[in-house]
């Protein structure tokens, strides 16, 4: 009875987890059909920047200036090229705000590397001293806020590479007044280490999945941190930014109150390099039982009901309990269906969606993290406790934290944070 039991269930999840990859399918296919139709569209409308007008899109539209607001925290793998790729936008008017809790951060030292490279560079660098806030990232960018000279804002990570076409992908959607914020799905980047190449499969193929999916059922209704672009008025009617600074998924708060606010939030055809900067197992771990729990915390309805979306668990369910009952035929029916789901689920999104080459190649690891992504899930609905940066903060429904009392009242810090609901 109870082999018969666990072999429904894990039949049941994996005809879930095929469901899912089927909705991946066509949202993948319908995101790589408008990313053509946008690239042919491009093409065939007559090039402003021919006519001598830089300052002019593809269609004749205006460009605006923009301000980048990038919120910097010591030194990480790949800084320089991730920062240059900023600095070379094929834009015509733009600056970079810098923004650091001190000027002792090393990762200033880069910047004004490139300063001395790109003298032409509008670059603004503003600090933020320690944080009054929880979330310390917010709380230095509502300080760079001040600085910003423009109506348009792209808020960027540090730990993303871009195009030279970045900003003219990003911003063209904002020049409808319809549309609140644009953002950006990413290919996950590995810097060198079996745990950050499984990390990276998890941005790449995990992540983007769900956005492809959500994108597809119901529209944007969230954004996602590595990229948020939104114009000022915007910004300053559907959310008090320092208040963002007391939510852990400050990019989903935002998201979902210019959603809510009647606006469109855009998913851009435009994809970006997410390096995955995590070399060693603990921090990758915590790094992302930290995104899980912000997700149940965020949105506690919807979290509960991603286990539905993996498939290894349910595959080794099945083989397990198979065998117990006497048909291991069946018991390898079942791990073979559940790793040929994972892997196509990789070719699919992140080859197939993302062009990421690493993701076709390492296809074949990507059952590896998909169990470790159902064991993050798991260990999501234990305690209200996260730690970010060796401090440790509780966590509110409704996504807000708070410092914990186990920190002992130690000064909190900053790192990044990308926090997305798989079927939002």
């Amino acid at each position: 009875m109870t082999t018969t039991l666990l072999l429904f269930i894990a039949e049941g999840g994996l005809v879930s987890c095929t469901a899912f990859l089927l909705l991946v399918m066509a949202g993948a296919v319908r995101f790589r059909r408008e990313q053509r139709k946008a690239m042919e569209m491009d093409a065939a409308k007559p090039k402003a920047q021919a006519r001598g007008q830089q300052n002019l899109d593809a269609d004749g539209a205006r460009l605006p200036a923009v301000t980048l607001l990038k919120p910097l925290y010591g030194l990480e793998p790949e800084m320089e090229a991730k920062l240059e790729s900023f600095f070379r936008q094929d834009y015509p008017e733009f600056e970079i705000v810098f923004g650091a809790r001190d000027a002792d951060d090393p990762a200033l030292a880069v910047v004004r590397e490139l300063q001395m490279r790109y003298p032409q560079a509008q670059v603004k660098v503003e600090y933020s001293g320690r944080p009054a806030k929880p979330n310390a990232k917010v709380y230095l960018l509502s300080k760079m806020m001040g600085a910003a000279a423009n109506r348009y804002l792209v808020i960027s990570d540090s730990d993303v590479r871009v195009g030279p076409d970045y900003l003219r992908e990003v911003v063209k959607p904002l020049l409808d007044p319809a549309v609140g914020l644009v953002t950006c799905v990413y290919r996950g980047v590995s810097t060198g280490t079996i745990w950050s190449r499984l990390e990276a499969l998890g941005m790449s193929v995990e992540m983007t999945s769900g956005v492809l999916v959500a994108d597809l059922l119901e529209g944007m209704k969230f954004a996602l941190g590595p990229t948020m672009a939104v114009r000022r008025e915007v910004l300053e009617a559907v959310a008090h930014w320092p208040d963002l600074a007391d939510y852990c998924a400050d990019d989903y708060v935002l998201g979902d109150a210019v959603y809510k606010s009647g606006m469109k939030v855009v998913l851009s055809h435009y994809v970006i390099d997410h390096f995955a900067n995590n070399l060693g197992w603990k921090d990758s771990i915590l790094h992302q039982v930290r995104w899980a729990k912000s997700t149940r915390f965020s949105r506690p309805w919807g979290h509960p009901a991603t286990v539905l979306t993996f498939a290894m668990p349910f595959g080794l369910l099945g083989m397990v309990a198979a065998f117990f009952a006497g048909k291991p035929q069946l018991g390898v029916a079942l791990i073979a269906w559940a790793l040929l789901n994972r892997v196509l689920l990789a070719v699919v999104t992140g080859w197939g969606c993302l062009g990421d080459r690493s993701s076709l190649i390492y296809s074949w690891l990507y059952p590896v993290r998909d169990f470790m992504g159902f064991l993050f899930w798991a260990s999501s609905f234990f305690g209200r406790e996260i730690v970010w940066r060796a401090e440790r903060y509780r966590l509110e429904y409704g996504g807000k934290m708070a410092r914990s009392e186990a920190s002992g009242g130690k000064e909190c810090e900053y790192e990044k944070i990308v926090v997305f609901n798989r079927g939002s």
